[in-house]
């Protein structure tokens, strides 16, 4: 899996939560989010970024599959190819954790997000 592919997900992984708002109801997420993943562990891509946007809570990226929600209270859980994210967000700004595998190989490390 290439590592833009993990960005868009974990960048997903901002929009990824547990506790989607109905389809009617906005949620305090919503909008378009930076996210830059950062590698510490594994052959992954040391660095990437990516926009991603949240409508009523869910998750959107362009070129990629994204399965996942933000809660109301921020709680991100995401998933894309295999790669998994979660995290928190608050406000105008998040972070977490997200692991996945490049060419086979696990790679793990941390994400960050700031709404644009």
């Amino acid at each position: 899996m290439r590592f833009d592919r993990i960005a868009l997900i974990f960048t997903a992984a901002i929009a990824a939560g547990s506790l989607a708002a109905p389809a009617f109801a906005q949620n305090p997420y919503d909008g378009n989010w930076q996210v830059t993943i950062v590698t510490k562990s594994g052959s992954c891509e040391p660095t990437a970024s990516s926009m991603l946007t949240v409508s009523d809570g869910r998750i959107t990226a362009p070129g990629a599959n994204v399965s996942g929600t933000i809660g109301r209270e921020g709680l991100v859980k995401v998933s894309i190819n295999g790669a998994y994210a979660n995290g928190q967000l608050s406000g105008n700004a998040g972070s977490g954790k997200w692991n996945g595998a490049s060419a086979g190989i696990p790679c793990s490390g941390r994400w960050e997000a700031s709404r644009q």
